[in-house]
């Protein structure tokens, strides 16, 4: 039988196509108006590194997030079905003519992690569970799965705080005082004053000498009072109310109050004075229970390992061949190293996340999202260099470009010089802030940016110089023995009556030393930092600052009415959205969906208070206004009325003219809030003020405005003390305090003090080192 050999086709002689070798189409923005954009077009390289430049206010925000990714993330949620749209956020269509070529945008901003106390930085970058997973590996003696090993699963938490770490209690001895009686208030809280109703339990409940002090009780009657739960009276007062059940005041305040759900703010204030927080006594303070505590790998029960710093971490680790957890611990090292790569090397596992700054908490989500499989998305970040060391910033650098090299594009709102330099592009938006912004004055590589007529431009190529000719101090703030987290037992001279810097990298001691020890040594010291402000989202500058009463007297004054007609809070509020300018739906386990209000527009006032004018604006449009243009509409206001004007005039001092009057401080930037406590404090003169990195935020060129007013801070009598990265501060310092080396563990040591022009000369270190490519240009 005869077989044929099959033969293969004939191959083609038609030339196979050339691979498409054309770059994507870029990102196409037409006539954007987000806020204060005045109709921007621009295509934007994809799968490159954008920076968006320009003074803060300019519409870099606008265009970045409340434009590209806004409508990106419009677009996506669309692609959902009605359900599902249904119970997500309903976002409006950003002002603009056309939008074209985008891709799924990942937001990574600056929003601090939330302060639940059961969040740490081990939960929060999904390093625990990756911990918990190697202890129920090949720990000894075995416990269980993973949930064994959580302080926030019953299986594993500590029965004593719940897996908190820490308990509470009432100070009974601070709560009473002796010298009263009853009658007197003896109970310090407000809520057990004379004639309140929790009072009438004391004094009718038969127990008690009403009038004579409390300190004179026997040790019978002062525990009765303190601590009794449940006691049943014989014959109760007849005032004396729920039937004749008598309680003490410490467990009657932990039933009521300590452990109330809600409770408002200014008695949670009060009650804070008479509260003991300290380490729960079963676990130590960490959080787990004996059988997962007993649990170890060699040395170590995952607790030790908690403890340690990302930096510490990671030799342990590497230190475990097991071979049934090498997947663990090589997601656990790659992890580990991207938190260093970007500075936060650290960080312990254990340290709560809601204390990272927004900086710490952007470059931590950041990490999560290089472990990802993901490409060709376009990720948005906004001053990712914000609390980073300028030595550290070639980390954050690198990173980046990771970002880039996996096929994505990176789109970055940044100020920082390092940053800037290693961009493909670079879009210039300005030239000012607010009205005066919202135009691209320049897009192109970073070299050309360097010759360009902008405020970015010129900031890039002016001189650099440390100051010639410093102050000579009136004295100084001796700091001995300070020990403070992990300064090492350090002794400091900060002199008086001048500007001081002090720095260091990321975690070095800078904060501990300067928020810490130093209002321990001078309580009067102005501490201004960037944490949250209080007044929730209806605060404004404008409340804040304390100049609404005069605002609205104004109004009141040219139409006879009452002020309270021009508050959003009061008579003058829409009555749809009561004076919110959103109607908030609560989606109960789903995040709330905000939407605007469709009978106010957004302006939160009703029709009779929009009809007043001033100059001819009405309220709402005044409190559009930003701060730069409304203090030269009120420099007209009568004599008693020009405290207006002088609290604007100090918000542009510290660089906030592009603020609006009605604009809620929940959206303020870490560094936002600070210049604007120190716009407050401005109102009265202090002997020292500390902050800590004030320029967050700001561009170059008012930076050299933010130095003026420290200048002429100490030069009207205050010593000013700050805490800073920008190395245009460092130079401009009269003593520069450098901590070090290194961070964590290895900082916590004075590495140099005195002038700038001495930190150049001679000095070494990470400080010393940026100081000098700092000059060098």
């Amino acid at each position: 039988m005869s077989t044929t050999t099959p033969v293969p086709p004939a191959l083609s002689t038609t030339p196979a196509p050339a691979p498409n070798t054309a770059p994507p189409p870029g990102i196409t923005v037409v006539g954007a108006r987000e806020n204060n954009l005045r109709g921007v077009d621009l295509t934007l390289p994809k799968e490159r590194l954008t920076v968006f430049t320009g003074v803060s206010g300019s519409g870099k925000s606008s265009l970045v997030y409340g434009t590209i990714a806004a409508e990106s993330q419009r677009q996506l949620n669309e692609a959902h079905d009605s359900f599902t749209r249904n119970r997500m956020a309903h976002l409006g269509v950003p002002d603009a003519d056309r939008l074209a070529n985008l891709t799924v945008t990942l937001a990574v901003d600056q929003r601090r992690f939330s302060a639940n106390t059961r969040s740490t930085v081990g939960t929060a970058t999904d390093l625990a569970p990756l911990l918990r997973l190697l202890f129920s590996r090949i720990g000894q003696p075995w416990v269980g799965y993973s949930p064994a090993f959580s302080f926030n699963d019953p299986s594993g938490m500590c029965p004593g705080c719940e897996g908190l770490g820490t308990v509470r209690r009432i100070d009974a001895d601070a709560l009473l005082d002796p010298a009263l009686s009853l009658d007197e208030g003896a109970i310090q809280l407000r809520t057990f004053a004379p004639g309140s109703w929790r009072w009438k339990r004391y004094v009718h409940a038969g127990l008690f000498d009403r009038t004579v002090p409390v300190g004179s009780y026997t040790p019978e009657e002062r525990r009765l009072l303190l601590h009794a739960e449940g006691v049943r009276l014989p014959n109760p007062d007849p005032e004396f109310p729920d039937a004749g059940v008598f309680e003490g005041v410490v467990p009657r305040i932990t039933r009521s109050l300590l452990d109330a759900a809600k409770l408002n703010p200014r008695d949670r204030e009060e009650l804070e004075r008479f509260i003991w927080r300290g380490p729960c006594p079963e676990c130590e303070g960490r959080r787990l229970n004996p059988a997962a505590l007993a649990c170890r790998i060699g040395p170590h029960n995952i607790a030790d390992l908690g403890a340690l710093t990302v930096a510490e971490l990671g030799p342990v680790v590497s230190d475990i061949k097991d071979p049934r957890v090498a997947p663990v611990t090589t997601a656990l090292l790659e992890r580990l190293r991207g938190l260093e790569e970007v500075g936060l090397g650290y960080l312990s596992l254990d340290r709560a996340s809601g204390t990272l700054s927004g900086g710490e908490a952007q470059r931590v989500r950041l990490v999560r999202h290089l472990g990802g499989a993901l490409t060709g998305l376009t990720y948005v970040l906004d001053e990712p260099s914000a609390g980073l060391h300028p030595a550290d910033v070639h980390r954050l650098t690198g990173l980046l470009r990771r970002l880039r090299d996996k096929g994505n594009t990176v789109l970055v709102v940044e100020h920082d010089p390092n940053v800037i330099a290693v961009a493909d592009y670079v879009v210039d938006l300005g030239p000012g802030a607010g009205a005066e912004g919202g135009r691209v004055v320049y897009e192109g590589p970073v070299a050309g940016l360097r010759k360009a007529d902008t405020p970015t431009g010129r900031y890039l190529r002016r001189p650099r110089a440390v100051k010639a000719r410093t102050r000579t101090p009136g004295g100084a703030v001796e700091i001995r023995n300070a020990r403070l987290h992990n300064l090492r037992g350090i002794d400091v001279r900060v002199p008086t009556g001048v500007l001081t810097a002090v720095t260091g990298v990321a975690g070095s001691g800078k904060s501990s030393l300067a928020h810490g020890e130093l209002p321990r040594v001078r309580p009067d010291a102005v501490v201004l930092t960037q944490g949250a402000l209080h007044g929730g989202p209806r605060s404004t500058p404008v409340t804040y600052l304390g100049i609404q009463d005069a605002l609205r007297g104004l109004f009141a004054q040219a139409h006879g009415v009452a002020p309270g007609w021009f508050s959003a809070n009061s008579k003058g509020a829409c009555p749809t959205c009561r004076g919110r300018g959103v109607i908030v739906t609560d989606l109960a386990f789903l995040d709330d969906v905000q939407t605007e209000c469709e009978d106010c527009r957004g302006l939160r006032f009703n029709a009779k208070a929009l009809s007043c004018t001033l100059a001819g604006l009405n309220i709402a449009e005044v409190l559009a206004m930003t701060a730069a243009r409304a203090r030269g509409f009120f420099e007209s206001a009568p004599a008693e009325d020009r405290g207006i004007a002088a609290a604007l005039e100090r918000l542009e001092r510290v660089g906030l003219g592009y603020l609006g009057l009605g604009r809620s401080l929940d959206t303020l930037s870490g560094g936002e809030r600070q210049r604007l406590r120190l716009a407050r404090e401005l109102a009265a003169s202090a002997g020292l003020y500390v902050l800590d990195e004030p320029t967050s935020g700001l561009h170059g060129g008012d930076v050299a405005g933010l130095i003026a007013l420290f200048e002429r801070m100490v030069d009207e009598g205050a010593t000013v003390v700050v805490v800073e990265h920008r190395m245009d501060v460092v130079a401009a310092a009269d003593h520069v305090v450098d901590l070090g080396p290194g961070a964590g563990p290895e900082g916590g040591r004075v590495v140099f003090e005195g002038p700038p022009a001495e930190l150049v000369d001679s000095g070494v270190g990470a400080t010393a080192d940026a100081l000098r490519a700092h000059l060098a240009g």
